[in-house]
């Protein structure tokens, strides 16, 4: 048990604790607004990127359960 507690003394040491500003996490959210046109196109982005390396692996599904290995 002391050979535990002395690496976990080493870790602590090696490791300096985090010092977070306080100005940076207390400012509030931006209020920005954010046109329909926009969001569609990151809508349509966000929704391509999972579903298209899914169709691709749906529609060759029966070249991937034929591959030898």
């Amino acid at each position: 048990m002391a050979l535990f507690s002395r690496a976990l003394g080493l870790l602590r040491q090696a490791r300096p604790p985090q010092v977070m500003n306080k100005a940076w996490s207390s400012g509030g959210a931006k209020n920005t607004n954010i046109s329909g046109g926009e969001q569609a196109v990151g809508l349509v982005v966000l929704f391509s990127v999972f579903l298209v390396p899914s169709g691709w692996i749906l529609s060759h599904l029966e070249n991937y359960k034929s591959r030898p290995e």
